[in-house]
């Protein structure tokens, strides 16, 4: 919902008003949303993003075309109520919005709808009194078609018109260009030129050309407006889980309505049969059945018992159910999710920056070929009417509309896709680069295993032992730490803070001894050779106290994921920290050839320098604490939906299904979608390079060239719509 209708002035907005609609982002970066509906092209994005930075306290802003919104990054010290009219003075109209809500009516397909018909109603009515003047009518009856035609063509231009002529005065009157001001020229001069021919009475008028002119126009620019918009589904879709506001359980026992952004962590929420979890939270009263289709793809219900976790998006089943928040609103896996899929828009990749320089070009040099034609016409003695006809032309077709599309719609589709197939985008970058990966580096647990491995029983283990290494094991958030906290329910609790060390393990000091829980060197341990499982040692002050011993399984599709990825030309190793024999034995069972054991977080991140010294562009898929640094390293990194928090946070790409055949999957499409870029650029650079010459040459009369121009930019979104199609091997 925006807040144009509330709001005093959009332009100058009030800052109690605005301080509501400000959100921290995963960085921890404050940022708020302006709408931006007269911005389309590259030109606009410059010139937004550049007014922006002169305001005090703006770190940043990014424009993103497809939904018509400007992302501002500022700090403390920023006037909220100065970033309105700095978007203004850069010649666009503006106003806050609320990007958690998507559901409202699009103000600008309904413009565009409207101008369309205007102009489609138009067009046909003057095109049958030129049939009359085709078909040889007296100069009277010609004159009286064409001031007919007049009365149609003139209030219907300036209507149908609009969308163009706004954002082109827009840009001239702060002394900037853009893609709609050579459009506007062009109509302009033709409806002008008919006007003239008919205040003369002269044989020829062009209000048919004019008002078709625009039908085309506007055909291209509404399809191309609900093709970003149906490839944004995704997102749209995801904001629409979220529910806007929650039943809140007082301690008196009353129930209160809240609106979502009020939820706090603590409170208590009461849902009934067929709601949706707003935020999310820890189950207090249970058992009870949750659909969890967005989280895990499986279209079974879930039943979930008292105490265990929820997240924003699951339904409620089957009884009336409270909840305790967790989390707010802006942080909920929800929130997280969307923001992951938006990323893809706002990314400037390689391809994107090279269109957006090439676009950016586009006004000076044809408005200097346009007069250079309109000049080069006259002095090959031709009739001004005939010289202003082939430069409006020259000006209409070359619209580098297809060009600025090009990129961003094949991220956007690709997104979508993914999103699809339970792959969240937390980095569009990710996945241009993801099309170059030839190697992959898999951590061992919790990604190539299931990651829930299973204590095996030690009949000589003391049984307070067992409960003092739960109670060390809680401060950790490692597979096996929380196999540890499973298989001991009552854990032996002492005063100490428990400290972890990632990729060794955890250690706390009760006043006397100094406890360890970890792998053997950090325990001070000898490995023990024996059995292929996981092991963890106790210690108090370097003594060995106990070992206990994990068994954890490959997930059936490793085998599957790692053949797939063999056949795609990518090789695949496993970076592992865990002892030398349990990690043969989970890639001898994967079929995996290559693979490092023993490894601490910091040889992970020299052997993905390494890989990429060998190999190119590496991938590194892990899970946990001690794989973030890895996967930093890497170029691009992927993360199973079960991840610890930071992981996630540093991987590129999630995988909510945790299903390794994601990974190929992820290739794959990373891989189509960098062939339809190529695509899509190579043809707007062809089609600019082919009609130009044509309409400089007067083969291109203003109408052809308004169809061109719309059919250039639909033949690259449609392009792009292919990677939602097709079938691609997981």
């Amino acid at each position: 919902m925006t807040l144009e209708a509330s709001l005093p002035s959009l332009a100058d907005g009030t800052p109690e008003l605005l301080s509501e609609l400000v959100r921290q982002n995963a960085d921890g970066e404050r940022e708020i949303c302006f709408a931006v509906p007269d911005a389309y092209c590259a030109t606009c994005i410059q010139s937004i993003e550049t007014g922006l930075a002169q305001v005090p306290g703006v770190t940043g802003a990014r424009v993103n075309l497809t939904r018509r919104q400007v992302t501002i990054r500022h700090d403390a010290t920023a006037d909220l109520a100065a970033l309105g009219p700095a978007i203004t003075r850069s010649g666009y109209r503006t106003f806050p919005v609320d990007p958690a809500d998507v559901t409202a009516r699009d103000p600008v397909l309904s413009e565009l709808v409207r101008s369309l018909a205007v102009a489609g109603f138009a067009a046909g009515n003057i095109m049958l009194f030129s049939v009359s003047v085709w078909a040889g009518a007296d100069q009277a009856t010609r004159d009286l078609f064409h001031w007919l035609s007049a009365l149609l063509a003139l209030p219907a231009v300036a209507y149908a018109g609009r969308p163009f002529f706004r954002s082109a005065w827009s840009a001239l009157r702060v002394s900037r260009t853009n893609m709609d001001v050579p459009i506007t020229i062009g109509v302009l001069a033709t409806t002008g030129l008919s006007l003239y021919e008919t205040a003369t009475s002269g044989a020829h008028a062009y209000f048919d050309a004019s008002t078709m002119l625009l039908f085309f126009l506007l055909v291209g620019r509404t399809l191309d407006h609900m093709m970003r918009v149906r490839a944004r589904s995704a997102v749209e879709g995801l904001s629409r889980l979220q529910p806007r506001a929650a039943t809140r359980l007082l301690e008196d026992g009353r129930t209160q309505v809240i609106p979502l952004a009020r939820i706090l962590p603590g409170m208590i929420l009461m849902l009934r049969a067929g709601d949706r979890v707003p935020v999310d939270g820890r189950l207090r009263t249970g058992p009870a059945q949750f659909d969890l289709a967005m989280v895990s793809g499986e279209s079974h219900p879930l039943t979930l018992e008292l105490g265990e976790s929820l997240v924003a998006g699951a339904a409620v089943l089957d009884r009336p159910v409270e909840i305790e928040v967790l989390r707010t609103a802006d942080q909920s896996f929800l929130s997280r999710m969307t923001e992951m899929m938006r990323a893809a828009e706002d990314v400037r990749t390689r391809y994107r920056r090279l269109a957006d320089r090439v676009a950016a070009l586009y006004a000076p040099v044809i408005h200097v070929t346009a007069a250079a034609t309109l000049a080069g016409w006259l002095l090959a003695g031709a009739s001004l009417h005939t010289a202003l006809l082939h430069a409006v032309s020259v000006l209409i077709i070359t619209c580098p509309c297809a060009l600025a599309l090009a990129v961003p719609i094949v991220h956007v589709v690709a997104a979508g896709r993914l999103f699809g197939a339970g792959i969240l985008v937390r980095d569009g970058a990710a996945l241009e680069k993801l099309s170059r990966v030839h190697m992959a580096a898999f951590d061992k647990t919790g990604t190539i295993t299931q990651g829930r491995p299973q204590l095996l029983a030690d009949p000589d283990l003391p049984p307070d032992l067992l409960r003092r290494a739960a109670w060390l094991a809680s401060g950790s958030n490692h597979p096996l730490s929380r196999a540890l906290v499973e298989a001991c329910p009552d854990p032996l609790q002492f005063t100490g803070e428990i400290t972890e060390t990632p990729g060794a393990g955890v250690a706390a000091h009760d006043g006397i001894d100094i406890w360890r829980l970890g792998n053997a060197d950090f325990c001070g341990a000898e490995d023990d050779v024996a059995g292929t499982g996981s092991q963890v040692w106790l210690s108090r002050n370097g003594e060995v106290l106990a070992r206990f011993q994990f068994n954890d399984i490959p997930r059936p599709e490793a085998t599957e994921a790692l053949r797939i990825l063999t056949r795609q030309g990518v090789q695949a190793t496993m970076l592992s920290g865990d002892r030398p024999v349990a990690v043969a034995a989970i890639a001898e069972a994967v079929g995996l050839t290559s693979f490092t054991p023993s490894m601490r977080p910091d040889d992970k991140v020299v052997a993905i320098e390494t890989l990429r010294s060998q190999h190119g562009t590496v991938l590194m898929v892990g899970d946990g604490i001690n794989d973030a640094p890895a996967m930093r390293a890497a170029d691009v990194s992927m993360a199973p939906g079960s991840a610890a928090d930071i992981g996630r946070a540093a991987a590129d790409l999630v995988m909510t299904r945790n299903r390794l055949t994601d990974v190929p999957f992820a290739i794959a499409i990373a891989r189509r979608a960098d062939r339809l870029v190529r695509q899509n650029l190579l043809f707007s650079v062809a089609y600019n390079v082919v009609v130009l010459p044509l309409a400089i040459a007067g083969q291109v009369s203003p109408l052809i060239a308004a169809v061109a121009m719309s059919t250039s930019s639909l033949v690259v979104v449609l392009n792009a719509m292919r990677l939602k199609f097709g079938t691609t091997q997981r």
